[in-house]
């Protein structure tokens, strides 16, 4: 009767709408099961990714109610942003979780834009390529909802009644001041010649098992887990950069010498501001006692994280990614 025992859909879902659940109906024709894979499970709430993950779910599984006895299943999948073999090894071994590796997997999705192309990372499964239904997109369902209060027409009825309600929350209003921050922030530059680069630097430090960070305090990514770092004064080197908002953010002066390991991070879309990219110093500190720090200028407070403790939910934009690539964790 079904083509597939399985078939998989991934996606963020920032909100489900109704091209989504087209794909999700079409793929129940094909499937006995459709497994729903909801990208960006480990992110805080932001412009980008403004609903959790149980809310996700909600909205796909309230889309459908009974109407499929079960036959949908949605499993979180964590973002890897700088390390696409990582992410893959999670993928297969989520579906080979939940299928016990029994049964004739495929994998549905569309070709949308270049947020698609994890597509080509699954060579060897059989995919089946689903219409882009109206051509819909989250993107500007977001900005229209976050920057003007709209609710787009092409959203599941119980996505709809979600969104109004959310609308009252706390948490609608702090990303609806983030939004208008940083409409203001790309403001003073629309004048410009050409779209700006933003350079900056960061500070990695670790000791004894713990790595140095900042909470953010402002209005883009207030409360949210970052390293110390900024951006470059016209008379100064990256690592300067670096030594300088280290000092100025949590207190801490160090010596260069202890520096292991320098990287770039370059990801276009890795902040909602504008392209920015940034190069990370890693210090490595010696000894025991961890040196006593605070929070200042931009930030609320300075503290020292036990390094098994780092939870991507808590941290600002790509830097969880950041750690865990220079870390190796």
């Amino acid at each position: 009767m079904f083509q597939f025992d399985y078939l998989v859909f991934i996606g963020r879902f920032q909100p489900f709408h109704d091209g989504h659940q087209a794909v999700v109906r079409h793929a129940l024709t094909l499937a006995k099961n459709v497994l729903v894979l909801i990208g960006s499970a480990n992110s805080p709430r932001t412009l980008k990714n403004p609903f959790t993950y149980d809310e996700r779910v909600g909205m796909i599984l309230n889309a459908f109610g009974n109407e499929y006895d079960g036959r949908i299943s949605c499993t979180p999948l964590d973002d890897d942003p700088y390390n696409d073999v990582k992410w893959l090894a999670n993928v297969q071994a989520t579906i080979f979780h939940t299928t016990g590796g029994v049964g004739r997997v495929g994998m549905i999705g569309y070709h949308k834009d270049k947020s698609s192309y994890y597509l080509s990372l699954f060579p060897h499964v059989e995919q089946i390529f689903a219409e882009n239904y109206a051509n819909l997109s989250a993107t500007p369902m977001r900005e229209a909802y976050f920057g003007r209060g709209l609710i787009d027409d092409n959203l599941p009825t119980n996505v709809v009644n979600f969104l109004v309600n959310f609308k009252n929350s706390d948490e609608f209003a702090s990303l609806q001041r983030e939004y208008e921050h940083i409409l203001d922030y790309q403001k003073a530059w629309q004048n410009a010649p050409y779209p700006p680069v933003f350079v900056t630097a960061d500070a990695l430090v670790v000791q004894a098992g713990h790595i140095l960070l900042i909470e953010r305090g402002g209005e883009y990514g207030r409360g949210l887990y970052a390293l110390a770092g900024g951006f470059l004064d016209q008379n100064e080197t990256l690592l300067e950069c670096a030594l300088r908002e280290l000092r100025e953010e949590t207190g801490l002066v160090i010596d260069k010498n202890t520096l292991k390991n320098t990287q770039i991070f370059d990801k276009p879309d890795r902040s909602a501001r504008g392209r920015t990219v940034t190069s990370v110093f890693y210090f490595e500190l010696l000894g025991d006692d961890l040196p006593e720090v605070k929070g200042g200028d931009d930030a609320n407070r300075a503290f020292w994280l036990p390094l098994g403790e780092l939870d991507g939910a808590m941290m600002f934009e790509d830097h969880y990614g950041v750690i865990v690539k220079m870390l190796g964790l």
